[in-house]
């Protein structure tokens, strides 16, 4: 029987791999209000180094030698066991429901610059923005319910502007505002005292904006050649997203170095750079990006639990799907209601959350990559990390300490919340228990 070839080639790789890790810069204008400029610019710089190569080796050498589908769902389960393949979905299903909040809540900050009572911090404004959150949720999730095809032609149709508005920024920055100043922001700092907790909360945001490498290989058995291609692909697509974020926060500073005008987002930064015209086409693009990465999150995320469910380790309800749509309502459903209630945290919160649940999952693949060494050293790989095995648990620790500081943050910062750290051992424990309750289940019927 004569099968049909993979065709996702080189470039249209590198495309994807931008769009599932990045899709731009919006999102990280907070970091110049945590940490100053001087410390926003080391850290775009230096976290690649510590966070993203170590990934991305990883990623290459695992993707490479089993490109299958399933990714690292595969990698943990072949390497480590049923069991732990069970907890790196797990992980990777509570990181995806708290990323999904992230969106609706940037969306609401991009609107402020239209509406900018909604930058009041008065608790009934406050209800109100969560408002907004759920409205834009549940809007999201009607159009959803209606099938991927409608989903896939909104997305098409918001593509373009997720980049577009950052090239004519980037050019009008060029000439717009001042060398001295960039010159003096970077020398200097614009913060005079950063703490270590400052520091744990721009690397929440960095790391935020640097993670999703993984999800490339969930299809790798869909490329061309992933053996050779996947490793090279990583690669580019990683320079270039450092560079997306690089070069519009250096232009921006050339013309603002207000960290207010920073927390406010990109449509503020923009509007100082080349006046209301060139903010309201920034803003409208933020809104619209929020919209598409939102609705393709969505889609994506929701057919997670419909695959555990299918394969018995979720309830059943969650893999039914529409006859007439092929859509898994329930999960959708799900997905939707834990949104709307994680978007009640703020976008700081959110993003701790995100990335200690995502570096568990992290850890998971690189003890599978360490363990796969040892259990199957002949194993085909098209890209080998050149390391031995000590050398792999070095590199592996460089991720999980990066997480870790977090951690700490979250636990002993300035407002004294716990809440993070709560929601992530919950999401632990409540994995555990699952495992056994449903592996109970099976073996009740079988």
């Amino acid at each position: 029987m004569k099968t049909e070839k993979p065709n996702l080639s080189f470039w249209p790789q590198v495309a994807l791999i931008f769009f599932i890790v990045s899709g731009g810069a919006y999102g990280i204008e907070p970091l110049v209000y945590e940490v100053g400029t001087r410390w926003a610019i080391l850290l775009v710089l230096l976290v690649p180094i510590f966070w993203v190569i170590p990934i991305v080796s990883m990623v290459a050498e695992l993707s490479s030698a089993l490109p299958h589908a399933g990714g690292y769902y595969v990698w943990v389960r072949r390497g480590l066991g049923r069991f732990w393949g069970f907890q790196e979905g797990w992980w990777t299903l509570c990181y995806s429901a708290v990323d999904l909040a992230v969106y609706p809540i940037l969306f609401v900050t991009y609107l402020s610059f239209f509406f900018p009572i909604l930058n009041s911090e008065d608790p009934n404004m406050q209800m109100l923005k969560w408002g907004l959150c759920s409205t834009f949720i549940i809007v999201s999730l009607l159009l959803n319910m209606r099938g991927i095809r409608f989903v896939g032609m909104n997305a098409m149709m918001s593509l373009g502007l997720v980049i577009a508005p950052f090239i004519v920024l980037s050019v009008w920055g060029i000439f717009a505002g001042s060398w001295q100043q960039l010159f003096d922001a970077l020398i200097e700092g614009t913060k005079a005292n950063v703490s270590f907790f400052n520091i744990g909360a721009g690397l929440a945001i960095i790391l935020w904006n640097y993670c999703g490498w993984d999800n490339i290989s969930t299809y790798a058995h869909e490329a061309h050649d992933p053996e050779v291609n996947y490793p090279k692909s990583l690669l580019v697509a990683m320079i270039i997203i450092v560079l997306s974020y690089l070069i519009p926060m250096l232009l921006g500073l050339k013309s603002t170095i207000n960290p207010e005008d920073w927390i406010r987002g990109w449509p503020a930064i923009a509007e100082i750079m080349g006046g209301p015209y060139l903010g309201i086409l920034m803003a409208t693009a933020a809104l619209l990006s929020a919209w598409a990465l939102f609705n393709s999150q969505l889609l994506y995320i929701s057919r997670l639990p419909m695959a555990m469910a299918q394969d018995g380790l979720l309830p059943s309800f969650l893999g039914k799907t529409s006859k007439k749509t092929g859509v898994p309502t329930a999960a959708l459903l799900l997905m939707s209601i834990l949104a709307i209630g994680f978007s009640r945290l703020s976008f700081s919160k959110l993003i701790i959350v995100d990335i200690l649940f995502y570096t568990l999952g992290i850890g998971l693949e690189f003890i599978a990559l360490i363990a796969l060494r040892i259990k199957e050293p002949n194993l085909k790989r098209g890209y080998k990390i050149p390391l031995g095995i000590h050398g792999l648990k070095v590199m592996s620790l460089f991720p999980i300490a990066l997480a870790c500081g977090i951690a700490l943050f979250s636990a002993l910062g300035p407002d004294g919340s716990l809440l993070q750290i709560q929601l992530v051992i919950g999401g632990i424990l409540l994995g555990f228990v699952l495992y056994f309750l449903f592996l109970r289940e099976k073996s009740k019927i079988n």
